[in-house]
């Protein structure tokens, strides 16, 4: 189909993979729980569209770039856990808000939480390596087309990586829910999702 070559194959290793607790699954597990289905659910969207990104730079060879050049992967890889460790450093510096007002789990603007899922998947060069080391292993040798095929796959593997990743989403606001009523757990809970960003920020760092 699409001049792929062991669909069923891609899809039960695609699934795996995505109920493999990585990055991403982290990511959005924090802000899920620390602000709600609304962030969740946006990092989702984030993280999509920078797996969107992988699959056409691998479809048209742009992440061989990152393969290949040290240089490159390392000033991605760099800039990657920059971001994820700012993020982390101002959840954990956020002064909390006076006792007597109303405790709500902090909301920024969508487009902001949006951007930020997508940014951090798309500056993991691990990512871009994975799409193109996975893919063409289902691409058929007979196609007359490694777009095709590529674009195919990616959407594939998106849609299941998206549904698992609504899941957690969903169960980790239905987690923070229970916690909106409770103001000294919640300033913890800002503060241990912040240093879970800055972990995963020097992981990435310290990755080869």
């Amino acid at each position: 189909m699409f001049g792929t070559q062991n669909l069923w194959l891609f899809v039960i290793s695609g699934i795996l993979l995505n109920l493999t607790p990585g990055q991403d699954t982290l990511y959005i597990l924090g802000r899920s729980i620390a602000q709600g289905r609304r962030a969740g659910v946006l990092s989702v969207l984030g993280i999509v569209t920078g797996s969107f990104v992988h699959t056409v730079a691998a479809a048209f060879g742009l992440s061989a770039i990152l393969a290949t050049s040290a240089a490159a992967f390392t000033i991605v890889k760099w800039t990657g856990a920059v971001y994820l460790t700012y993020l982390g450093v101002r959840m954990i510096l956020q002064r909390a808000e006076p006792a007597a007002a109303p405790l709500h789990f902090d909301q920024e603007r969508s487009g902001a939480i949006y951007r930020a899922g997508f940014l951090t998947n798309l500056l993991n060069p691990k990512v871009a390596l994975f799409f193109m080391a996975f893919l063409p292993q289902f691409v058929a040798p007979s196609s007359d087309s490694r777009i095709l095929p590529f674009l195919f796959l990616g959407a594939l593997f998106m849609t299941t990586g998206t549904l698992w990743c609504l899941i957690l989403a969903w169960f980790g606001s239905a987690m923070s829910g229970r916690l909106r009523n409770n103001p000294s757990f919640a300033v913890r809970l800002r503060r241990a999702t912040g240093a879970l960003f800055v972990g995963l920020g020097v992981r990435l760092a310290v990755s080869k």
